[in-house]
């Protein structure tokens, strides 16, 4: 079976260096750049990564830079570190096409300017979409200042993968502080800050109908669906109150696919399963986060429905991809 990873990250010393330069304010706790051994798998697209590809039983990877992006740099940084990116990643697939993707970074910091990025990563570099972040910096995804980057992606039936980052200082102090570091990190990050917030910023951008003004837009999100499918049936609350046309399970059910980003729980992947349906499912490692080199990625498929495995490991991808407007 064709295993086909969607959450498989860069990253470049460009932006390594921009990241280091932010305010404290805007800085990710998270991110590993101190952390040697992983910024070097971060900074390799060729034979080291192929290598590690082969050890996790990936047949393909869709490269993605990783959190926080561009998402808390001004925007004229944004927008020339992302091209830059991209066209960096372009260039490691154009070697590898058969083993590598891409998603495309946009400069959200500039929202204009990163509709016009995604549509050249489409069309030009040929990438699959986009991976985004969120917030940018205090503005949330369902801002209309954001609409001209959805309407982008709808319009090429592009995928946009939204990924995890760290609250907002505020929000971490609020929440998650009061342990000590590297609790409250941890606590704030991976542990399950990261998903709230990812989670909630799906759900703002079906309370502003922005699926209803794209509906042609299509995201995707890790972790399981980032800790909203346990509470689909009671965000239906919501639906009056909100004049929305539809449900908001039916808008999660009808645009948002998930992945489980190396989270190997055969009980999350059940769950998944009967809220969704294996239409809805893609696969993702979250490398280097996670790393098995004992195959654990491809026995994880091994007890479904030969249908099924295809589907979630590489068939629902091919058929987001067939259906780009390029």
């Amino acid at each position: 079976m064709k295993l086909i990873g969607l959450e498989e990250h860069f990253a470049t010393d460009a932006i390594l260096a921009a990241w280091n330069r932010l305010p404290p304010e805007w800085q990710d706790p998270s991110h590993a750049q101190s952390q040697a051994p992983m910024v070097d798998r971060l900074r390799t697209f060729g034979a080291d990564r192929l290598a590690a590809m082969d050890a996790a039983g990936l047949d393909r990877a869709i490269l993605s830079l990783t959190a926080p992006g561009t998402q808390s740099l001004l925007p004229d940084e944004a927008v020339s570190l992302a091209r830059d990116a991209n066209d960096l990643l372009a260039e490691a697939v154009a070697v590898h096409p058969d083993r590598l993707g891409g998603f495309a970074t946009l400069p959200t910091p500039a929202p204009d300017a990163a509709a016009r990025e995604l549509s050249r990563a489409v069309t030009t570099l040929g990438l699959d979409g986009a991976m985004l972040f969120g917030r940018t910096r205090a503005v949330n995804a369902d801002d209309p200042s954001m609409w001209p980057i959805y309407e982008a992606a709808a319009h090429h039936r592009a995928p946009l993968y939204l990924h995890p980052q760290a609250p907002l200082p505020a929000v971490s102090d609020a929440l998650y502080a009061g342990f000590g570091e590297p609790i409250d990190t941890g606590f704030a990050t991976f542990g399950i800050g990261w998903h709230y917030e990812t989670g909630v910023q799906v759900l703002r951008m079906i309370l502003a109908g922005v699926f209803d003004r794209f509906p042609d837009l299509q995201l995707i999100t890790g972790h399981w669906g980032e800790a909203v499918l346990f509470y689909l049936d009671r965000i239906d609350n919501m639906t009056e109150l909100a004049k929305l046309k539809r449900r908001p399970s039916e808008y999660f059910r009808d645009h948002v696919s998930v992945t489980g980003s190396g989270i190997w729980s055969q009980r999350y992947l059940r769950w998944a399963l009967e809220l969704l349906g294996p239409e809805r499912l893609l696969f993702s490692t979250d490398y280097p986060y996670r790393f098995e080199p004992d195959g654990t990625a491809r026995r994880f498929l091994a007890e479904l429905p030969e249908p099924v495995q295809e589907a979630i490991g590489h068939g629902n991808w091919e058929r987001l991809v067939a259906a780009i407007r390029r």
